[in-house]
Order: structure tokens, then C-alpha cells, then sequence
């Protein structure tokens, strides 16, 4: 069994313009995202699902350079550019990332696969359904087969823009489980789409980044405790709607 994750990543961004080859801490954002999901042990490869729009070949040519495989696909069909990056690249077990999350923690990943191997049945685990963990540490696992029947039969505009909305739409046809932790730390905003949450990034890594050395989940937590008034940089910013 082949386990992937596939990021979606493009320079598009409509509030943070270029945002996955802004750099952060000496790598690119897109750079920092690949090598923190990397430090998960049971994955085979990583791919970045970006478009076949000419300004993402910059974002196809970063991916190689940090290791990872490139697919490019439809910009606004993300659910079809997801489908083929697994197709092409024999993908057994998907793992769902986006590449604007420059705090991510493999070894959160690594957890929820081996629950995902526990329970077997599964055909979407994830920690979005029920969210007891920081923005920015999204994950969502889910089967080829599982994959494949949401683009076979997914027709609205936002399951197909979205790729995993027709999972959790339709739990009368998935099999699907949440992944929660305690403490709650879903208040936490650790994603990057605007401006007040690059100042954040840029701080965090500022005071966290060593080298080549990736800090972890608890030093985030350690840092914003000891400065609380980091979280207020990006408090505010509301989450993009499904479908916007």
C-alpha cells in the first residue's frame, strides 16, 4: 500500500498573493511545508498538485527543488488536478494537505495514520470534522477508491473546488471518523491566507527557526504562552467560506 500526500499548492492566492514562494525562516513557505510533512515516517512520497496555469511552473519547479513530486492540473477543478496527482502516482492512501500551513506537524500525521491502519474501515479520517486542533494542522486521510467515487459522481461547483466536501456531505455513502485530541486547541489560528497572518509566521519563526532544525507543535505552544499577544496578530481573520 502506497501512502501519499498530496499538498495543493498554486501562486494565486487572492488575499496573500504568491504566498507559497514567499520566504520564510531562508526556505520558501512551500519549502518549510514539504520538509515539516516529510518528518512523517509512513509516507512514500509527497506530491504538490499545482495548476497547468503558466505562473505555477514556478511552483512545479520549487516542488522538485525541495524534494517533492509535481502534478500539475485544472486551477479551478481541484477535485479532478487531486484526482489525477494520486492516479498518476499510484496512490493507495491519500493524505489531504494544503501548502499554506508552515506550522504543520509530521508527527501529528503520523498519529492519525496509524489510527486510520487501527480502524481500518475508514473511508475519510480527519481532524477538520470536529475541530479540537490549531487551523493550520489540517489533515485528512481517505482511500483511492474513496477519492475516486468523489470525482466520479461529485457535480456541484464547491465539492469539485473543495476536493473532500462530498465525504462528509454524504455520510450515508462514506464511512467517516474525527480525529480529536485534548486539550481544545482549535482556537488557535496557525494557517497562512492574509497579511496579518504572514506577521505571524514571520514572528514565530523568528524566535522558533534554528538552522534546518524544525520546531514542533509544543515550542509553538510554549512561545504563545509565554507571548500571548502573538495570537492577536491574526486572531480576527475569519476563514474563507466553502465555495468563496
Amino acid at each position: 500500500m502506497k501512502t501519499v500526500a498530496i499538498l495543493q499548492a498554486r501562486l494565486g492566492s487572492t488575499r496573500l498573493p504568491g504566498k507559497v514562494l514567499k520566504q520564510l525562516g531562508g526556505k520558501s513557505v512551500l519549502g518549510q511545508v514539504i520538509a515539516r510533512v516529510k518528518t512523517c515516517t509512513q509516507l512514500d512520497d509527497v506530491v504538490i498538485a499545482t495548476t497547468d496555469q503558466p505562473a505555477d511552473v514556478a511552483v512545479a519547479e520549487e516542488a522538485r527543488k525541495c524534494g517533492a513530486t509535481a502534478f500539475r492540473g485544472s486551477e479551478n477543478d481541484v477535485l479532478s488536478r487531486y484526482y489525477f496527482a494520486a492516479k498518476e502516482n499510484d496512490a493507495d492512501i491519500i493524505v489531504r494537505i494544503t501548502a499554506d500551513c508552515p506550522i504543520y506537524d509530521g508527527a501529528l500525521l503520523d498519529r492519525m495514520l496509524s489510527e486510520f491502519e487501527r480502524v481500518k474501515v475508514a473511508d475519510y479520517l480527519s481532524n477538520v470534522i470536529k475541530r479540537t486542533f490549531p487551523r493550520g494542522l489540517d489533515t485528512e486521510i481517505f482511500p483511492f477508491a474513496a477519492l475516486e467515487r468523489a470525482h466520479r459522481e461529485a457535480q456541484q461547483a464547491h465539492q469539485r473546488e473543495h476536493v473532500t466536501p462530498y465525504f462528509y456531505q454524504h455520510p450515508e455513502l462514506f464511512q467517516l471518523q474525527s480525529y480529536e485530541e485534548q486539550p481544545d486547541l482549535s482556537g488557535h489560528r496557525w494557517t497562512l491566507d492574509t497579511p496579518e497572518d504572514w506577521e505571524f509566521m514571520e514572528t514565530v519563526y523568528s524566535a522558533l527557526q534554528t538552522g534546518d532544525k524544525i520546531f514542533t507543535t509544543a515550542d509553538v505552544l510554549k512561545l504563545l504562552k509565554a507571548r500571548p499577544e502573538l495570537t492577536k496578530l491574526n486572531a480576527h481573520v475569519e476563514q474563507k467560506k466553502l465555495g468563496a
